[in-house]
């Protein structure tokens, strides 16, 4: 079995010191540590932990709640830089399932990380609307 270790942090400083090690395979994190870490700007503060880490993969996550502005969103953070998957909900605040942007954005080739996943039916209907080519993460 092959394991991926990823931090889960949007501190700036725990960025730069994990960046530095061969055992943290990338990063992941979300608009609500950002505002821990002191983010004023979500991009302005995305565009300096891609500064730091440049190589290894990072998830950026959507803070929209209606799938077009999901899609909106996705689209921009993805245009950021070439390590980012972005982050999307498996279901929005009025639970309802993200299947339909999932498969847009996966269609056009970009990464993804499907986030807050707690069920095995979820994972099921995530599956059915990916491109089975595509990068693809499913936090669990």
């Amino acid at each position: 079995m092959k394991i991926k270790i990823f931090c889960d942090s949007a501190d700036l400083k725990t960025i730069k010191k994990f960046n530095n090690y061969s055992l943290v395979s990338g990063f992941t994190t979300n608009p609500s540590l950002m505002r821990i870490a002191g983010a004023k700007d979500y991009k302005n503060y995305s565009l300096k932990l891609l500064n730091v880490c440049k190589t290894k993969p990072i998830s950026l996550e959507v803070f929209a709640d209606t799938f077009t502005e999901m899609s909106k969103q996705a689209n921009i953070i993805n245009s950021w830089g070439k390590n980012i998957y972005v982050k999307i909900p498996v279901i929005n605040s009025k639970g309802v399932f993200s299947g339909k942007v999932i498969k847009e954005l996966s269609k056009k080739g970009l990464k993804l990380n499907i986030t807050a996943v707690y069920t095995v039916n979820q994972v099921k209907k995530i599956i059915k609307n990916i491109n089975k080519r595509s990068k693809t993460i499913i936090s669990i």
